[in-house]
Protein backbone atom coordinates (compact mmCIF):
# COMPACT_ATOMS: atom_id res chain seq x y z
CA UNK A 1 0.00 0.00 0.00
CA UNK A 2 1.60 3.79 -0.62
CA UNK A 3 1.55 5.93 1.26
CA UNK A 4 -0.31 9.27 0.73
CA UNK A 5 1.54 12.72 1.07
CA UNK A 6 -0.44 15.64 2.00
CA UNK A 7 1.14 18.97 1.72
CA UNK A 8 0.94 22.44 3.27
CA UNK A 9 2.10 25.46 1.47
CA UNK A 10 2.36 29.07 3.18
CA UNK A 11 4.24 31.68 0.99
CA UNK A 12 5.38 34.97 2.84
CA UNK A 13 5.86 38.00 1.08
CA UNK A 14 8.23 40.52 2.16
CA UNK A 15 8.79 44.57 2.32
CA UNK A 16 12.86 45.47 1.62
CA UNK A 17 13.80 45.13 5.52
CA UNK A 18 12.07 41.36 5.39
CA UNK A 19 9.05 42.61 7.23
CA UNK A 20 6.17 40.26 6.37
CA UNK A 21 3.79 42.46 3.93
CA UNK A 22 1.63 39.32 2.81
CA UNK A 23 1.03 35.77 4.17
CA UNK A 24 -0.59 33.06 2.11
CA UNK A 25 -1.36 29.36 2.49
CA UNK A 26 -2.17 27.13 0.55
CA UNK A 27 -3.97 23.00 1.60
CA UNK A 28 -5.64 21.34 -1.03
CA UNK A 29 -6.79 18.49 1.32
CA UNK A 30 -8.64 21.18 3.56
CA UNK A 31 -9.58 22.68 0.47
CA UNK A 32 -8.04 25.86 0.75
CA UNK A 33 -5.97 27.71 -2.06
CA UNK A 34 -4.08 30.36 -1.59
CA UNK A 35 -5.94 32.07 1.11
CA UNK A 36 -5.02 35.62 2.76
CA UNK A 37 -3.90 35.05 6.37
CA UNK A 38 -2.80 38.25 8.54
CA UNK A 39 -0.50 36.31 11.37
CA UNK A 40 0.15 32.26 11.53
CA UNK A 41 2.23 30.41 14.28
CA UNK A 42 3.57 26.98 13.20
CA UNK A 43 5.28 24.75 15.86
CA UNK A 44 7.49 21.79 15.12
CA UNK A 45 8.79 19.40 17.27
CA UNK A 46 12.21 17.91 16.99
CA UNK A 47 12.26 14.75 18.50
CA UNK A 48 16.18 14.47 18.15
CA UNK A 49 16.94 17.71 19.95
CA UNK A 50 13.94 17.47 22.42
CA UNK A 51 12.92 20.82 21.44
CA UNK A 52 9.91 22.82 19.58
CA UNK A 53 11.09 25.09 16.90
CA UNK A 54 9.08 27.73 15.78
CA UNK A 55 7.75 30.78 13.44
CA UNK A 56 5.88 33.19 14.50
CA UNK A 57 4.62 35.16 11.49
CA UNK A 58 2.21 38.46 11.10
CA UNK A 59 1.66 41.17 8.76
CA UNK A 60 2.72 44.73 9.56
CA UNK A 61 -0.77 45.88 9.06
CA UNK A 62 -1.90 42.67 11.76
CA UNK A 63 -4.41 44.71 13.71
CA UNK A 64 -3.10 44.71 17.66
CA UNK A 65 -6.83 43.80 18.85
CA UNK A 66 -7.14 41.54 16.34
CA UNK A 67 -3.53 39.60 17.13
CA UNK A 68 -5.37 39.77 21.05
CA UNK A 69 -7.92 37.81 19.87
CA UNK A 70 -5.97 35.68 18.06
CA UNK A 71 -4.31 35.07 20.64
CA UNK A 72 -6.77 33.67 22.80
CA UNK A 73 -8.14 31.50 20.66
CA UNK A 74 -5.14 29.83 19.94
CA UNK A 75 -4.35 29.15 23.58
CA UNK A 76 -7.81 28.05 23.58
CA UNK A 77 -7.13 25.79 20.95
CA UNK A 78 -4.14 24.54 22.37
CA UNK A 79 -6.03 23.61 25.39
CA UNK A 80 -8.46 21.35 23.31
CA UNK A 81 -5.15 19.95 21.56
CA UNK A 82 -3.44 19.39 25.13
CA UNK A 83 -6.63 16.98 26.00
CA UNK A 84 -6.79 15.47 23.15
CA UNK A 85 -3.27 14.63 22.94
CA UNK A 86 -2.76 13.81 26.94
CA UNK A 87 -6.31 13.41 28.20
CA UNK A 88 -5.16 15.54 31.43
CA UNK A 89 -8.28 16.75 32.33
CA UNK A 90 -7.45 18.53 35.83
CA UNK A 91 -4.26 20.34 33.74
CA UNK A 92 -6.75 21.18 30.72
CA UNK A 93 -9.13 22.81 33.14
CA UNK A 94 -5.92 24.82 34.32
CA UNK A 95 -5.43 25.77 30.92
CA UNK A 96 -8.96 26.90 30.05
CA UNK A 97 -9.33 28.85 33.88
CA UNK A 98 -6.05 30.61 32.54
CA UNK A 99 -7.43 31.52 29.07
CA UNK A 100 -10.64 32.60 30.29
CA UNK A 101 -8.16 35.32 32.63
CA UNK A 102 -6.38 36.13 29.61
CA UNK A 103 -9.88 37.03 27.62
CA UNK A 104 -11.15 39.11 30.93
CA UNK A 105 -7.34 40.88 31.13
CA UNK A 106 -7.77 42.01 27.82
CA UNK A 107 -11.50 42.48 28.22
CA UNK A 108 -11.99 40.29 24.79
CA UNK A 109 -15.22 39.05 26.44
CA UNK A 110 -18.03 41.76 26.23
Amino acid sequence: MANITSKIELNVELDENRVPEKLNWTAQDGGITNEEAKAMMLAVWDHKAQETLRIDLWTKDMPVDEMKVFFHQTLVAMSNTFNRATQDEKMTATMKDFCDYFAEKLELKK
